[in-house]
Parts: structure tokens; sequence; C-alpha cells
């Protein structure tokens, strides 16, 4: 006869006045130190902010009044229908011609800094550049190249270009790598060359992948678009909207060209999610 060996093992249980013991990782105290030093921050400066003669109450009730003649009220003010549309075309377009741009030369740039597919160094490599350009923001690259090129639209290709290749680079050899390892050793031993490999057995299964970046990156283009459209001098509606806004004071345009690209915006996502739709449908 066997007897269960574990008849007799008793189930220790935490009584109630046992006392839960918490680990501060070193990040974890950290991060809470930073915040304390933040709410510090913020309180010392609302308790010495000198605000002068200002009293909230008419400040608030300019700003009601500014809001409602941006948005119930909005009107084309000193420019025209036509000026607007086409420099809202002119910013649609700088992000699609740089977008486009940035995705051809980002994907070949991505093959060679995918693990599966490239040494490790040469990928750490390439991935570190990348990584630098990135870090340094749109605006920055657009201004760098607007004074080596001058002001234009140029510039303003050239920068969103540079940095969109950085950030499609990172977003498309991550895409590549999620290919398995063992299923390229298992083409090369077979005798299939390497774009063999990429286009034909690759990049036919990331497709959706690369077409959902590929238009995060357009609606990062086109809001990039607008915000460098005055510094760089590229005629787009970034540049009517400085001017309405930081210029002639006309809050009834400003509200206009914010209605104009929040439509813009909208098309720019229902067509992103047809697409990556279609092609999920079709794989």
């Amino acid at each position: 006869m066997i007897e269960n060996s574990q008849s007799d093992s008793k189930v220790v249980q935490p009584t109630p006045n046992s006392k839960r013991i918490t680990l501060l990782t070193k990040p974890r105290l950290i991060l809470r130190g930073v915040l304390i030093a933040l709410a510090l921050v913020t309180v010392y400066s609302l308790v010495t902010l000198d605000a002068g003669n200002l009293k909230f109450s008419d400040a608030f009730q300019s700003l009601g009044a500014n809001l409602q003649a941006m948005f119930l009220h909005p009107g084309v003010g000193q420019d025209t229908w036509s000026l607007l549309l086409r420099a809202l075309t002119t910013s649609v377009a700088l992000a699609m011609l740089t977008t486009l741009l940035g995705a051809f030369f980002a994907f070949f740039i991505a093959v060679f800094s995918a693990r599966n597919l490239v040494p490790s160094w040469l990928a750490t490599s390439i991935k570190a550049v990348m990584a630098f350009i990135r870090s340094i923001p749109t605006i920055l690259w657009v201004l760098i190249y607007s004074v080596v090129m001058g002001l234009g639209a140029n510039a303003a290709v050239v920068g969103l270009t540079f940095h969109s290749i950085a950030y499609l680079v990172k977003a498309y050899s991550e895409s590549i790598e999620e290919t398995s390892a063992d299923t390229i050793e298992a083409l090369k031993a077979s005798g299939v060359g390497f774009w063999p490999i990429i286009f034909q057995a690759i990049l036919p299964s990331i497709i959706p992948a690369l077409l959902s970046w590929t238009f995060i990156r357009f609606e990062i283009n086109f809001a990039n678009a607008v915000a460098v459209g005055a510094a760089a001098g590229a005629d787009d509606i970034g540049y009517y909207l400085f001017m309405a806004s930081g210029f002639y004071f006309n809050f009834h345009e400003v509200g206009l060209i914010v209605y104009l690209l929040l439509g813009v915006a909208i098309v720019l996502e229902v067509v992103s999610m047809k697409l990556r739709g279609h092609y999920l449908q079709k794989n």
C-alpha cells in the first residue's frame, strides 16, 4: 500500500498581522525624487509668481472671447479661400514627398540594420547613427539646412526627409526582425539570394506593418510641415497660421485654419485604416 507522503503537509498562510515588505529599487527612488522636485518647483513658482496688475477674471473672459471667435465664427480674414486651400495643398504635398522619400531610403537602410540579416556590429552601428539623428528635433534639422541652402521649400524637404529616414529605419528594422532567423537561414541554405529573400519572403509578410508606420510618419510630417512652414519660408499653411495668430491677431482665420487641418487629419486617418484593412484581408 502506497501512502500519500503529502497528506501531512501543511499550507502556511500569512497572518493578518504580517507586514508587507516593499523594495524600493534605484530607478523607483530616482523617479520619486524627480516627481517630488518637480512638485516643489511648481509650488514655488506659483507662490512667487508676479501677476502684476493682471485680473484673472478679465483674462479668462478674454480667453473665452478668443476661443469663441476661433471655433464658432471662423473666417478667411485678410486672405482668401483659394490662397488658404493652395497653402494647405502645399503642406500636404510637402508631407507626402518627404514621407515617400524617407520611406524609400529608410527601407534599404533598415535591411542593413536588421540583426537577423546582417552582422550585429553593423546593425548596432546604423541604429546608433539613426538614434542620434532622431534625438535632434525636426525643426532644428530644417533650420540647419535653411542656413546651408537658404530659406525656402528645399530646406524643409531635406530636413523633414532626413528625420523621416531616421524614424522609419527604426520602425522598419524592427518589423524585419520579427521574421524568424531560422526561416532566413533555411532559405539561404536552399540557395536563395539575399535580395530575393527580402522582396519575396520578408516584404510580403510585413507590408501591413510598413504601411502603418509609413502613414504614422505621414501624419507626423504633416504636423511638422505646418510647424516649420514659417521657419523655413515654405509658403504653406503654417506660414499663414503664424501670420494670422502672431502678426494680424485674427482669431477668426486661426479657427478656420485649425478646422482645415483637422479635416485633413481625419481624411488621412480614414485612408490609413482603409489601406491597412485591405492588406490585412489580402494576406
